[in-house]
Order: C-alpha cells, then structure tokens, then sequence
C-alpha cells in the first residue's frame, strides 16, 4: 500500500543508526529483501527506513520518527511535558527533525517533512509496523504522551490520536524504556531463522498475540528490533435483498 502523507503525532518514519553501517546495510537487505539507497532503504523503489551513523546526540539503534506541523512547536511542547530533546531541530533530507527522550529516558524522533513525509509504503512485508512503547510505568507514560502529543491510552494498550486513530502500542515491563521498532514479514518463524543464520540474537522467539505473530531480535551489533506477521482473518458476508431498502451488507455472528 502506497502512503503519501502522515497526520500528527503519526509514527512516520523509521530510522537505523548504526557505527557500522555498510555492514548494517547488508544484514538488512538481506533480510528484508530492502534495495540499499544511500541513507535509505527501498523497496519496489519505495522508501521504507533510514540508514545513518552513530553521533553525537544520536545513538546506535532503530528510532521511529512522529509527524509533526510545526516542528519548533512539538519540541517546546514536549520539553513542557517534561521530556528533553538530545538533539535538532536540524535540517534533513526532505523536511526537518528532532531527536527527544520521555520522561523515562525512551527515545523517540520528530519529523516535519517539506517534500519527504516519511515512509512510502506500509501494510506489506519489509515495511515499517506497529511500534510500541515498552515501559514500567505505564501511569507516567499516559500523563506524559496525553499532554505531548494528545494521545488517549485505550484499554492501557493501544495510544490513539485526538482524532481517535490508532497509532502505536504500549506494553509494560522492562527495566529500560524503549520504543520498540517493528517490521513486518510473510512469515515470523522463517524471518527468526534467517535473521539467526545472518548472525542475530533471538531474544523473543515467535509469540501469538492474538492478531498474529511477533518475535524479537538483535541483530550482530546488538541493536534490538521486532518482526511480526499479522494473522489473516477472513471476514464472510452475507447479502440479502429488501425490496424497501435496496441490498444490505450482513456480517454473521
């Protein structure tokens, strides 16, 4: 599916920071079949993720990037709910951005895009997917993105924008908050084993969530990442005629 533009406080981007990142190229390309494209990835000649190197003010680590109208804006904004920001605002290729951390110390990027909104391509295998906050304080984490970025927190797993669209995940545990970077594969357990013979670290082996399968890698330089492969549902439908009402579309059960 081809995107073309992004609302506000929408994971936009994804972005490799790597101190090697010749060799961080190969690994990912072989892995997701992505074609290496300078400072980015594409796939079908469709920008996917960002490759770059380490430096000050950006670590070594996948970092998924929000949308943001008014870059300047979003950055006051998030330092007054009490996040900081480590680096920016700078200028890009394509739009301007900002490295911030939360109150807890997850890092996470702004992007206000000019003529590059971010990811061009989405709900296929080798694209970005659902990143997700891990955190052991989910009270804080709500009181701080509410007021960040509008967000609501529903049934305490899912943040969704004030236009009520579900953007991102939370999952509490770990000592260390961190946005979780996620990809999306054709098959988890194929993916797990390739990423494995390409010399990463399986850190979660391929688990049912319920809406399909996710797992949890590192790669060789330690930096973590996700894959999933969401479960096809088919959905039946029912037609059946009135003649008051013309067709109606039934869903059974």
């Amino acid at each position: 599916m081809r995107i073309r533009g992004f609302a506000p406080a929408a994971p936009c981007w994804v972005e490799l920071a790597s101190a090697e990142p010749g060799r961080a190229q190969e690994f990912y390309a072989s892995l997701f079949g992505w074609d290496p494209a300078g400072d980015r990835f594409k796939l079908g000649g469709q920008a996917v993720a960002g490759l770059t190197r380490t430096r000050p003010g950006r670590p070594a680590g996948w970092l998924t990037y929000f949308a943001a109208e008014d870059l300047g804006r979003a950055v006051q904004r998030f330092a007054a709910a009490g996040g900081r920001c480590l680096s920016g605002p700078t200028e890009g290729r394509g739009g301007r951005g900002a490295v911030v951390a939360d109150p807890s110390g997850a890092t996470l990027g702004l992007w206000e895009a000019t003529d590059f909104a971010g990811a061009q391509m989405a709900g296929e295998p080798g694209t970005m997917a659902w990143p997700e906050l891990l955190t052991a304080d989910p009270a804080q984490a709500e009181r701080f993105y509410g007021s960040a970025f509008g967000w609501l927190l529903r049934d305490g797993i899912e943040w969704l924008t004030p236009g009520h669209d579900a953007v991102a995940g939370l999952a509490p545990g770990g000592r260390v908050a961190r946005w979780r970077a996620a990809f999306q594969v054709a098959d988890c357990a194929a993916t797990v084993a390739t990423a494995a013979d390409l010399g990463a670290e399986v850190v979660i082996a391929p688990t049912d969530m319920g809406l399909g399968l996710i797992a949890e890698l590192r790669d060789p330089w330690g930096t973590p990442f996700a894959v999933t492969a969401p479960t096809s549902r088919p959905v039946d439908l029912m037609l059946t005629f009135s003649a008051m009402a013309g067709m109606e579309l039934t869903f059974p059960g």
